[in-house]
């Protein structure tokens, strides 16, 4: 159906984008490490009841049904005055109107702030592009502004000649920029034993997507005379405080894929994103995309750092954990209609989200409206790259009638994205990593769009 169809009417309330205040935080972590799990849940549907928007606000300026439009009939201000100067500010901002458009903190996840996470607003994007503004953090012990002329990147271990390379260095190399996704390994992960969040941003917001530029790695071992047969891992260091060192496949590396990367979205990379040095490592969690890199090493077998024998790793039913687990399996959400959001009329939408795989490219998003019974293929916007986000919608007519929103991804290897039937039935409920389940949204009979889980 295209949107000019007469019944082509709906509108769409935006969901709120802060549930929770400091003091709420505080207190949701408090009853987390006592063991109550549902006390998150709860405390998000107090507060999203709380903070909804009167239905009026959603159209500060409706049309008039007779009279004509006086935003129409009335020169407004701005088309008969003279406007702002240009270079008002050095660096361009976002309108106040998008004010409310922002990251937003982990609802009592971790202990301190600076050991955070921070979730980017998937339901007010476009496209597959993060601005940096929004891209979503996750720290160990907080981040730094590095000053670049002192940061230093060794390359030791298994290699002929160890080297230590200045900014400068690096940044005069022939260099690549690739679009790819980044997503915690832990996105998703507060929904494994049942709905937790009720907004897209909070349940799928651990993942951002932007275009990265940098060295291949590759590059910078051979000019190292890495032994590249028998070295068959690289330990990555960060330079923060935490001392974050993950093990990265060679095999990953010889492929040409994993960056040294200074640049992201045509700019140098945010402070909170790993200026002036990161990792890039696509279709891997983000743990292993180390920020602040300050070294790389050649062996020949992994390490078992703290951050990937003891954090990092999976909890299997039989109680047995799964190392190494670093690829995101193919997963996508819908972004609109989503939790917290309210459908105010009867009539056309687009139904659109975001898919990605970490094995490469998203094949095919299947669409149901009734909670998985019958699918429809929705549109991939172009352009469809490999390991990176994919843009999708459907057209779909609301009959005022509950309904259940859902996507389901098929990458380009034949991995299908799963129920929570069947991701349960082999990784159990207990986890925290790697939740690629199939996303439910209900839209109930007054609009209020909820999140919900559907076996």
């Amino acid at each position: 159906m295209k949107p000019d169809h007469p019944a082509a009417s709906g509108r769409l309330r935006k969901a709120p984008e802060n549930f929770l205040d400091r003091e709420g935080i505080r207190t949701v972590f408090a009853e987390g490490k006592r063991g109550r799990r549902d006390f998150i849940r709860n405390a998000f549907a107090a507060a999203a009841a709380g903070a909804a928007v009167p239905a009026a606000l959603a159209q500060v300026n409706p049309v008039p049904t007779e009279g004509g439009d006086p935003n129409i009939l009335t020169l407004p201000e701005h088309t008969r005055g003279l406007g702002q100067p240009v270079v008002t500010d050095g660096y361009g901002k976002p309108s106040k109107f998008e004010a409310n458009v922002q990251r937003r903190q982990s609802p009592g996840l971790t202990q301190t702030t600076q050991s955070s996470v921070s979730f980017a607003p998937l339901q007010s994007l476009f496209g597959i592009v993060t601005p940096s503004g929004l891209h979503f953090e996750r720290h160990h012990q907080g981040w730094w502004d590095i000053d670049p002329s002192k940061h230093r990147l060794m390359i030791n271990g298994m290699v002929k000649s160890p080297k230590v390379f200045t900014m400068d260095e690096i940044m005069r190399l022939p260099s690549v920029s690739r679009f790819h996704f980044i997503e915690c390994g832990a996105n998703t992960g507060m929904e494994w034993g049942n709905v937790a969040v009720p907004t897209a941003q909070y349940s799928h917001g651990m993942i951002s997507c932007s275009e990265f530029t940098g060295v291949p790695l590759i590059t910078l071992l051979e000019m190292a005379g890495a032994d590249l047969k028998a070295g068959k891992f690289v330990l990555a260091e960060g330079a923060d405080g935490s001392s974050m060192t993950r093990t990265i496949p060679m095999s990953l590396i010889r492929s040409g894929e994993v960056l040294v990367a200074f640049g992201q979205n045509g700019e140098m990379l945010r402070p909170e994103n790993g200026y002036p040095l990161r990792l890039v490592v696509p279709g891997v969690q983000g743990v292993s995309w180390v920020k602040y890199l300050r070294r790389l090493e050649v062996g020949d077998q992994p390490w078992a750092t703290k951050d990937e024998a003891v954090h990092y790793i999976d909890l299997m039913p039989d109680g047995q954990h799964r190392q190494y687990s670093s690829i995101q399996e193919v997963k996508s959400v819908v972004t609109t209609p989503s939790g917290g959001q309210v459908l105010l009329d009867k009539g056309f939408y687009n139904v659109t989200g975001l898919a990605w795989s970490g094995r490469g490219k998203v094949r095919k998003v299947d669409v149901s409206v009734d909670g998985g019974r019958n699918w429809r293929p929705a549109r991939l916007e172009t352009p469809v790259l490999s390991k990176c986000l994919t843009r999708f919608n459907i057209d779909w007519i609301w009959d005022g009638r509950p309904a259940i929103i859902q996507s389901r991804a098929t990458d380009e290897t034949g991995h299908v994205q799963p129920n929570y039937t069947q991701l349960r039935a082999v990784r159990g409920t207990r986890s925290i990593y790697h939740n690629n389940a199939i996303q439910s949204w209900l839209v109930q009979d007054n609009g209020e769009v909820k999140n919900v889980q559907v076996s």
